[in-house]
């Protein structure tokens, strides 16, 4: 894997990216229209689709390839193929899917230049089958075992460490192709190649997971993980254990930061709930990495409020993280809504820091409206820890809107501003100076 020595410095952070948005919205299951249901067996047709419409005033310095301007592009795929069950009387039921995804980028490419503008791409993004137990064993609760494999996409908690396979490169030249079809801001392939996967237990008090995960994603090193998880899941909260073991990476395509992933051990402490207190969430995990070059960490504690009686039920938010500075995040991505756990439009997806090497405050504000209709600002101080590493520090101000037009259109605009300490030329991204970037972006999510 070839880089300049001014990528080489970002690349332990630039590779860690996944979109934001489209992860998100493909966090909630895949909307189906029913073909056939009859006795025990359901077959659908399954149809989701994602365009965005992107502009920067500004470009920033991933891999030398963007040079000091504006950038305006745009991004989609379409989602298609086949779903369903069959039960097996009383031993439990089976379950699958098999979906192609087509997915692009036009116009200029991304801020950062993960894209070119010149992406198209047809390919498997699921093709899993698995079995579920139904009543067979009482005790684990209905489905108390659970057991897949092929490939899909696996979430652990809110996706602070492994949230799919989200990162999509497009044709940018690392001197071998990293090219998943563009579409790298909605992240449009989110599968691993293969999954081997295990639960056990039901919808309350303990489960856990088994898990096997490889990626055949040139971008994340074709990393490949086993993965432990053990919950307790109650009314006041849950509280969940997770231990990961890197068990092998293409060398071929790792940087030096990713090639760490062979051999290294991530174990993670997180809790979420309410502790019975209505109106109120808090939310926190840490992971302690083991690595050849030591021990690393990050941390988050978070804080809501739901100001149920007030018109418009608005919730607001505070939570502060931090990321040592050789942290590897793995495999984060978009889950909770905007701000988890891409903190910022603009920084956690062209302009950096990535959930490495440094500590960040976020307050959020959301409102709705209407039922159909939520709003909200979020607003993110970004400080470096290490300077020496690059100084990323800066603050964002993201304004967004959710409307769900009907049963099958979302209609999502975004508005960021974004300040960065330092310009490329003085340590930072930010090409041509270090002026409030303004950004902008459009997106349909059309589903059925």
């Amino acid at each position: 894997m070839i880089f300049s020595t001014h990528g080489l410095r970002r690349a332990p952070l630039a590779l860690t990216l996944a979109s934001a948005l489209g992860a998100g919205l493909a966090a909630a299951p895949l909307h189906a229209y029913e073909l056939y249901n009859q006795d025990d067996s359901v077959l659908n047709a399954d149809f989701e689709a994602v365009f965005g419409v992107m502009h920067s005033q500004e470009n920033y310095a991933q891999f030398g390839n963007r040079s000091a301007g504006s950038s305006s592009w745009r991004e989609g795929y379409i989602k298609y193929g086949l779903s369903g069950s069959q039960g097996l009387g009383g031993a439990g039921s089976l379950y699958g899917a098999v979906n192609l995804l087509s997915s692009g980028t036009w116009g200029d490419g991304d801020a950062a230049g993960f894209t070119e503008g010149s992406e198209r791409r047809t390919a498997v993004e699921d093709a899993y089958l698995g079995w579920r137990s139904g009543d067979l064993f009482p005790a684990l609760g209905e489905n108390g075992v659970d057991i897949s494999g092929g490939r899909q996409k696996v979430v652990i908690g809110d996706g602070f460490l492994i949230n799919g396979d989200s990162l999509n490169f497009g044709d940018v030249d690392l001197g071998d192709d990293f090219d998943r079809g563009g579409a790298y801001y909605i992240a449009a392939r989110k599968a691993f190649d293969q999954t081997a996967v295990l639960r056990l237990g039901g919808e309350q008090g303990w489960r856990g997971d088994l898990m096997w995960l490889k990626s055949d994603n040139r971008a994340q090193a074709e990393t490949e993980l086993g993965i432990a998880t053990l919950e307790h899941v109650a009314e006041p909260g849950t509280l969940g254990l997770t231990y990961i073991r890197g068990l092998d990476v293409n060398e071929r395509y790792s940087s030096p930061f990713q090639a760490e992933r062979d051999g290294m051990d991530t174990v993670s402490l997180r809790g979420a709930g309410g502790l019975g207190v209505d109106n109120l969430n808090l939310a926190f995990e840490y992971a302690s990495q083991d690595k050849d070059s030591g021990r690393e960490d990050a941390w988050y504690l978070e804080g809501s409020w739901t100001f149920a009686d007030v018109p418009w039920v608005p919730t607001a938010t505070y939570r502060y993280s931090r990321f040592s500075e050789a942290f590897d995040p793995l495999f984060y991505g978009f889950n909770r809504g905007y701000g988890t756990w891409f903190q910022g439009e603009v920084a956690a997806n062209y302009a950096g820091p990535f959930n490495s090497n440094t500590q960040v405050h976020h307050v959020g504000l959301k409102a709705t409206p209407m039922e159909s209709l939520t709003v909200g600002a979020l607003y993110f101080d970004f400080d470096t820890l290490d300077t020496d590493l690059g100084n990323l520090g800066g603050r964002e101000l993201d304004l967004y809107a959710e409307w769900m037009v009907n049963d099958h259109l979302m209609i999502s605009p975004v508005l960021g501003f974004y300040q960065p300490e330092r310009s490329a030329e003085t340590g930072g991204t930010q090409l041509g100076g270090d002026g409030t970037n303004v950004y902008s972006q459009l997106m349909f999510v059309t589903f059925f």
